[in-house]
């Protein structure tokens, strides 16, 4: 049995990703064009460009326009704004042409506003009058969250803070609680609720009442419920889970062991189940099946412990005896695996295999390790596995191969020499390789001489 124990707190800090513009300074000129350069737009990356094609509908062309135009609108509005002083209220540009609008409350700002190409607008709030009401809000949520009240801003367009509520008494306490002036705030009706995105991903750790840690088997729906098997050991029914993220994931919906060693956890809306099995720098695998590999495959395990392990498929249908009891049905592997990699998913080539259950030895020196076949957990709980058949989602971020004659797909027999980096390898067993199945990787399947 595999589950690890937490003997200390283990916590990952989620950064809230804010996109601002800092350290631009200078005054604005009448025509500021010429005098600033469009910071980046000669080095943009090819993915961004295709994104803002996709989402923004725009030719490349268009798209380097763009980020030139707005890119230059913002180094203006930063002068304007040192310029302006108190009297600023916020700027922003067209959607579609990049134009630089800036706000003030003075009148008397209007042409020079003008003088350096944006268009003015005299408003009644200025922005550090805005930002302060926020900040108020901001202080009371920190204090405690409001209720039906999932989002606040400053809108420097309606040179108004906007909180978004469920209910217009939920915002008016909010806003009394705080002690904000209503003439600064626009209450709007939004049932939506905020939350964070995570992927479900086989081998990423999970964490059981903060009390131990286990990885995911592979992601499963069941109707329009999504969720992962994993290892039966690692958690009763009703058990809580949070994710690799430490954020609240699910709950143990099913488990049995010992007699076979299977569960699975029910996930809410914020995990997004993904076919993949984390390959720990060597490619995340897209799971296509559940077909069982025979006796001799090769096959390779996932785990949040020990990161990818590879070896072969020793006997099926294998019963084992642990402390805690007798598990029938588990297939026996000459892969190794650690403590806190219990439940992580056992694949081979693009076919999930299994969970891991328990074994002896260590990653270290090697040895025996069991896992429960997939497909019985399946039907056990009527679980449908996440799988994708078509290139539309590739292994993630492949890694640069070092060079040499060794290639993913390439199918080798025993006694077939190959190079791999600086390295020479023998195949021990015959198999395809699969993509981080490198030599190095995997020596059950190869030797180096």
């Amino acid at each position: 049995m595999l589950r690890r124990r937490v003997l200390a707190a283990c916590t990952a800090t989620v950064a809230v990703g804010v996109l601002a513009l800092a350290g631009l300074t200078g005054t604005a000129s009448a025509d500021p064009s010429p005098r600033v350069p469009a910071a980046g737009a000669d080095h943009l990356s090819p993915g961004l460009l295709k994104a803002m094609q996709r989402d923004l509908g725009l030719t490349e062309a268009q798209a380097r326009k763009r980020i030139g135009n707005e890119s230059r609108a913002a180094a203006v509005a930063a002068g304007l704004r040192d310029s302006l002083g108190t009297g600023f209220a916020g700027a922003s540009v067209g959607a579609g042409t990049a134009e630089l609008t800036v706000a003030t409350t003075d009148a008397a700002d209007t042409g020079r506003i003008a003088e350096a190409g944006a268009r003015a607008v005299v408003v009644g709030h200025s922005l550090a009058e805005l930002t302060s009401a926020k900040a108020a809000l901001d202080r009371v949520a920190l204090r405690k969250a409001p209720e039906d009240v999932p989002a606040w801003y400053v809108d420097v367009r309606t040179n108004r803070v906007v909180v978004q509520a469920g209910r217009s008494s939920a915002a008016d306490t909010f806003l009394a609680a705080a002690g904000v002036a209503r003439d600064l705030v626009t209450v709007t009706q939004s049932a939506g609720q905020p939350r964070t995105f995570a992927d479900l991903r086989g081998g990423d750790a999970y964490y059981m009442n903060g009390s131990g840690r286990c990885s995911i088997g592979f992601p499963v729906r069941r109707g329009t419920q999504s969720g992962f098997v994993s290892a039966g050991h690692c958690g009763t029914p009703g058990v809580s889970t949070s994710g690799y993220n430490q954020q609240a994931q699910g709950s143990f919906q099913g488990s049995t062991f010992p007699g076979r060693d299977y569960s699975w956890v029910a996930t809410n809306t914020g995990w997004t189940p993904r076919p993949l099995v984390n390959g720990y720098g060597n490619g995340d695998v897209t799971v296509t099946g559940s077909t069982e590999a025979l006796e001799g495959s090769s096959v390779c395990r996932s785990g949040s412990t020990t990161g990818w392990h590879c070896g072969t498929v020793q006997q099926r249908n294998s019963s084992v005896t642990y402390q805690e009891g007798t598990v029938s049905g588990v297939t026996r592997t000459n892969v190794c695996a650690e403590p806190g990699d219990s439940g992580g998913s056992f694949v081979s080539g693009s076919q999930a295999q299994g969970v891991t259950s328990g074994g002896s030895g260590n990653c270290s020196q090697g040895g025996t390790t069991y896992f429960q076949p997939v497909n019985p957990a399946l039907q056990a709980y009527g679980l449908t596995l996440v799988t994708s058949g078509t290139p539309t989602d590739p292994p993630t971020d492949p890694p640069t191969e070092p060079g040499g004659s060794w290639a993913a797909g390439t199918t080798y027999t025993a006694g077939d020499v190959v190079t791999y980096g600086s390295g020479r390898y023998r195949c021990l067993q015959g198999h395809q390789a699969q993509p981080g199945w490198t030599p190095p990787n995997v020596p059950a399947l190869w030797q180096s001489v």
